[in-house]
């Protein structure tokens, strides 16, 4: 019990420092929060993909273990209670009981024993009458196999921390891009960079994308096919939080860009996103003061409290970060006061992305208003669909797990093996009734249901 409450205590440390670390994020953003000799300390740990890291998996092994070793420890006393053919009474222990519900009735002993038996069967299922050195009494059981809730609960913890295993070693997340009209059969592995294959084909037959007035994307959908041995097997359109799932394999609309064009074309006209007019928020740190400054491609601009100067060079529909496409974004140069020029890049979709740079000013997007095209043209523009696909095979196992887990303290806290007692001694012309009951849990409430019973026994 003891190494249990220390395994559990370091898997509840461990996975607060992998909540308050973000995991599986580029190696460049670490480097730039933590310094040189940090990132390669927590590098070198694990700690950037902690739950992947043999340490943790360890911790999760031992607590498994841990777990069955305690339950085998205590399993064979309970077993020999549970499944025994003719369960043992003791009759002295009902007799010492403080709890007793007494009454006497007119009757013979022999004459309430075959009354009182077939009444307290339908309650217990499993009576007994016996002679005692005062008379009779009728043994009653019920819910002994109750007591292996606890270990229906142990069970549950094992089956998550297996799951988790077995996700952990053999599932994988990966993303891998694909224009419109074609197919692959594999995958880049996240953080390895490793391709794997799926076993079957991912069709994109189409890309469609609505947008906002402000140019930004509003919605997009790829309409995807599963093709397996030549044939299609499968077709769902996707979008953002509605994967198409086949196989134990869920595929996730991620991101989305544009294919470079072959050729120009006087027909071609720019995408309906492209950027006219920008507004831009400068948030400076040791003021903690906001401007919002607008501007365009290629203008250099002042920025307040003598910060130094800020232009837009360059937007990309499918920019790159560490790996990923992160959509649109805008490519930039601050200049600061002194100081060497710093290339700045302003996803549209995670505004918050330049504090990571820790300088003395932070630089956001604020808003955009998108160039105006003449309506009667069509822009002839390919995109690719940027998919990100994953793979748990120790999901079922954990909800398993979790059903079991539910299961198991519905038994524990809410059900209990009960005893009952009912002993008749001859007292002059009448019969003395004595009541009494046990439980391995809840002994309140049994003792309320004893009360209960004698009342019924009194009234046959």
């Amino acid at each position: 019990m003891k190494l249990t409450v220390v395994l559990l205590l370091s898997l509840a440390a461990t996975s607060i420092v992998g909540t308050i670390i973000p995991q599986n994020e580029n190696p460049a953003a670490y480097f730039r929060a933590y310094g040189e000799f940090v990132y390669k300390l927590f590098d070198l740990l694990g700690i950037f993909d902690m739950y992947h890291s043999w340490w943790f998996q360890f911790l999760i092994l031992l607590l498994t273990i841990n777990i069955v070793v305690c339950s085998i420890d205590r399993l064979s006393a309970t077993w020999k209670i549970v499944f025994v053919k003719n369960p043992k009474f003791n009759l002295s222990r009902f007799r010492k009981l403080s709890q007793k519900e007494v009454f006497d009735n007119k009757q013979k002993p022999k004459e309430l024993v075959k009354v009182y038996e077939p009444f307290i069967f339908k309650h217990f299922g499993y009576t007994r009458a016996e002679e005692t050195d005062k008379g009779l009494c009728v043994f009653a059981e019920k819910w002994r196999w109750t007591r292996f809730g606890v270990y229906t609960v142990h069970l549950s913890v094992v089956l998550l921390l297996i799951g988790g295993l077995i996700g952990s070693l053999f599932g994988f997340e990966g993303f891998v891009n694909i224009p419109e009209g074609e197919k692959v059969n594999n995958i880049r592995i996240r953080n390895t960079g490793q391709l794997r294959s799926l076993g079957f084909e991912i069709l994109c037959d189409d890309f469609d994308i609505s947008f906002y007035d402000n140019g930004a994307p509003k919605e997009y959908r790829s309409s995807l096919t599963i093709i397996e041995h030549g044939k299609p097997v499968y077709k769902k359109d996707i979008i953002v939080n509605d994967p198409l799932r086949y196989k134990g394999v869920n595929i996730f609309q991620s991101s989305y860009g544009k294919m470079p064009s072959d050729a120009p074309s006087q027909d071609k006209v720019p995408a309906r996103d492209s950027p006219g007019e920008i507004t831009l928020n400068f948030t400076s740190k040791n003021s903690g003061k906001k401007y919002r400054i607008k501007t365009v491609i290629g203008k250099v601009v002042d920025i307040p409290e003598g910060l130094g100067k800020f232009v837009i060079v360059e937007y990309k529909e499918s920019a790159e970060f560490g790996g990923q496409n992160i959509g649109h974004a805008y490519m930039g140069i601050l200049t600061p006061k002194g100081k060497n020029p710093v290339n700045i890049m302003l996803p549209l979709h995670f505004p918050n992305f330049d504090k990571m740079r820790r300088g003395s000013i932070v630089i956001s997007i604020a808003g955009q208003k998108a160039k105006t095209f003449n309506a009667g043209k069509k822009a002839d523009q390919r995109y690719y669909t940027g998919l990100q696909v994953t793979n748990d095979p120790g999901v079922w196992v954990v909800y398993t797990g979790f059903i079991m887990m539910i299961i198991g303290i519905l038994i524990t806290f809410f059900m209990s093996h009960q005893r009952v007692c009912i002993e008749i001694v001859k007292s002059g012309n009448k019969s003395k009734v004595i009541v009494t009951g046990t439980a391995n849990k809840n002994k309140l409430a049994m003792q309320q249901r004893i009360k209960k019973i004698s009342d019924q026994l009194a009234k046959l």
